[in-house]
């Protein structure tokens, strides 16, 4: 399996001519949903969800499924049929890949905000992608994607949660807000205290899974 780093929460995943993309948002270079036939969407958030590109990926690609959280596909109605609801404890396929649908719910912000529905994906039993929370998964995870910046967390957080998950590897998702310093900053103590091997890939970079 092929992981590809994608604007800031969106990753590409590939195994031969199989493509599933997961939350392609406004920070998302369109030709992330290139070839793509499934998508699954954690959250309604822009940042998470481009309706415009999705709809465009569609007329590219008619057969496209867009799976997300019942509230989320209330969203972008524009997408009709190709929109698929889950929650959590579904297991389905997508693109061929196997996907156990977990968490639940977006982390807290302040008093209580947002308060939407956030799902977190398991592909594979190998690719854990949280959305917008720190959900630790019942099951296994060999490849977690950890949230390196947002308005819902702090870096301690960020490191328990992959000393949590006990991933053999991380790699860093919603960081669009993080320049350079920021990225290098958060590296450091990923490195130094996240226990497990971090790597920081770059937007259009990728990174071969098993």
């Amino acid at each position: 399996m092929r992981l590809i780093k994608y604007g800031h929460a969106c990753v590409r995943l590939e195994v031969g001519d199989r493509v599933l993309v997961i939350d392609p948002g406004v920070f998302t270079e369109a030709e992330a949903l290139d070839g793509a036939t499934d998508v699954l969407v954690t959250h309604e958030h822009p940042d998470h969800l481009d309706a415009d590109k999705l709809a465009a990926a569609r007329l590219r690609e008619p057969a496209l499924r867009v799976h997300l959280p019942q509230a989320a596909a209330a969203e972008v109605p524009e997408l009709g049929d190709a929109l698929v609801p889950v929650e959590p404890g579904q297991r389905f396929t997508a693109a061929g890949f196997g996907v156990e649908v977990v968490g639940g719910r977006h982390a807290e912000i302040y008093d209580g905000l947002p308060g939407c529905a956030n799902v977190g994906y398991l592909v594979e039993g190998d690719v854990y992608h949280p959305g917008d929370s720190l959900f630790v998964p019942s099951s296994p995870v060999t490849t977690l994607l950890v949230p390196a910046a947002a308005p819902w967390l702090k870096l301690a957080e960020a490191l328990d949660f992959v000393r949590a998950v006990r991933p053999a590897r991380a790699f860093p998702i919603h960081d669009a807000t993080l320049n350079d310093l920021g990225r290098d900053y958060f590296a450091q103590w990923m490195e130094f205290k996240g226990e497990t091997a971090y790597l920081d890939i770059a937007t259009g970079e990728s990174a071969a899974l098993g």
